[in-house]
């Protein structure tokens, strides 16, 4: 498959990128020229191949070139979430090696940047302000054709960090001459049938391991990127649209906010070009995309896997209409569903999700965290719990870390916030385990009301009966907690840490 070099090269006025919130659109050549300068800036800092540079860029323009420029420089390159607190921030900085980091307005705080700043060499800015040296400037005193000594690079990813420090994946940078695709990309290209007549709809943060590999495959396969700076329900119904999106990117809480969209609002916007929208990063309610395929059509398709690349599965529209709430077939690795003590589960039975499968793979500086995710026969987890049923489909129920367990019981938050989220006044859900004397733990519900929602005291009572009408009283919360918003990540996960902190008492 062709590189996007090779796109630039041949069709260099062709569009390749529409950021709609700035109003910039960039051709291939425009795209192609910048990443050149970048790496040619790259080098003139020192870096050499093999050096890790790390990347805290909002969803602007500067993303890709700087992305592309790492990519064809032969360098690691780290994409920092702009949710961390600036202690992962320093963590990731230290831990990587990183040698260089960008850092564009609007990712950290001004107080978080002079923290960083503090503890790092060379921090470059873009739209910073004054003090810190300027991406920009230095970029264009560089030249715009390909350097002499290019070489493939190679993303390195780190967990979001929802509990603990995150944890770092770095593979062995790829041999051979600069152009050869990542079979993995190749293999997304295929699956979804991106090609250079696709446009691909990303309101994702390009920083995220999902969104960067679809941005990746994409270009490669000479498609048209549009990529909003942040999700709005409305706006991308809209930006669908407009530019004739056929590819698209999602997590579950998107699809949550576009369903609650007016009814005329959602029948507005003719979405006829649109085949193919993707999701994954967290599990998807099965009320949400049931109402998703009942409305957009069988063309929302689900993958699941982690940065790991220990594993995969996707499943389409058909498939998961008769195996609801599947994350589906595991492809390129076998799945085993383990109880506490190692053995093998039949279909049905609820354990820990452990991959058989070839691919290399250990925590970056961590062997105890490879060690824990790996059992005495190889197999390697993400740390998820589920099961499999007759035909094979993988089935979420829980991170492992999240099980509740009360009486002796075992309580999975996720199947309670699914239930909650069909509430009609509810918006947001999150179920915690907190201490109790007698049980171990219980489960408290941390709910986000939806808009106009005042007698507080009737939804508590409302939504705990609802609860245990649903549930039954072992798995129903025992209390109801009310909040203005949950702290999620961008991915759709919850900083559980932070409302245990929050709410134990």
């Amino acid at each position: 498959m062709p590189s996007f070099i090779d796109h630039a090269a041949a069709t260099p006025d062709r569009p390749v990128a529409i950021f709609p919130s700035s109003g910039i659109t960039l051709t291939r050549g425009e795209l192609d020229a910048a990443a050149n300068r970048a790496a040619h800036a790259f080098r003139s800092l020192g870096l050499k191949r093999g050096d890790c540079v790390a990347l805290s860029i909002t969803n602007r323009p500067e993303f890709l070139s700087a992305m592309l420029a790492a990519q064809r420089s032969g360098l690691f390159y780290v994409l920092l979430s702009t949710k961390l607190s600036v202690e992962d921030a320093a963590y990731i900085l230290a831990d990587s090696g990183a040698r260089a980091a960008i850092f564009a307005n609007g990712s950290f705080a001004a107080e978080d940047m002079a923290a960083l700043r503090a503890i790092h060499d060379t921090i470059l800015g873009i739209d910073l302000g004054e003090g810190i040296p300027d991406w920009h400037a230095l970029t264009a005193r560089m030249p715009d054709t390909l350097p002499d000594d290019c070489s493939p690079g190679a993303v390195m990813l780190y967990s979001s960090g929802t509990t603990g420090r995150p944890k770092g994946i770095r593979k062995e940078l790829p041999d051979g001459p600069m152009g050869i695709s990542d079979p993995a990309n190749t293999g997304l290209v295929r699956g979804y049938g991106v090609d250079h007549e696709a446009v691909f709809y990303c309101p994702c943060p390009l920083y995220h391991a999902a969104p960067h590999r679809f941005l990746t495959a994409a270009l490669s396969a000479g498609a048209v990127v549009v990529i909003p700076e942040r999700f709005d329900a409305g706006e991308a119904l809209g930006q669908l649209a407009r530019y004739g999106c056929t590819h698209s990117l999602w997590v579950p809480t998107m699809f949550h906010r576009l369903l609650r969209l007016p009814p005329a609002e959602r029948a507005a916007h003719d979405l006829s070009r649109h085949r193919h929208a993707v999701h994954g990063a967290a599990p998807c309610p099965v009320h949400v995309k049931r109402a998703m395929i009942e409305w957009w059509g069988p063309i929302i398709d689900e993958y699941y896997s982690g940065s790991e690349g220990i594993g995969s599965a996707s499943i389409n529209s058909i498939d998961w209409l008769n195996h609801p709430g599947s994350v589906g077939r595991p492809s390129g690795c076998t799945v085993h569903i383990l109880d506490a003590e190692g053995n093998d589960l039949p279909p049905g039975e609820t354990g820990d999700i452990y991959f058989e499968s070839a691919a290399r793979f250990a925590y970056w500086n961590d062997d105890e965290k490879t060690r824990r995710a790996t059992n005495d026969r190889g197999w390697r987890t993400f740390g998820d719990v589920g099961h499999v049923d007759a035909d094979g489909f993988l089935y979420l129920t829980d991170r492992r870390h999240f099980t509740i367990i009360s009486g002796g019981v075992n309580i999975y938050p996720q199947e309670i916030e699914a239930m909650f989220l069909e509430h009609d006044e509810v918006r947001d859900a999150a179920v915690i385990g907190i201490p109790h004397e007698d049980l171990g733990q219980v489960a408290v519900a941390v709910i986000q009301p939806v808009e106009g929602v005042a007698d507080t005291d009737r939804l508590r009572e409302a939504l705990l009966q609802y609860a245990r009408l649903r549930l039954g009283p072992v798995k129903a919360p025992k209390r109801i907690e009310l909040a203005d918003s949950l702290p999620r990540h961008d991915t759709g996960k919850l900083y559980k840490s932070e409302l245990l902190a929050r709410f134990i008492d």
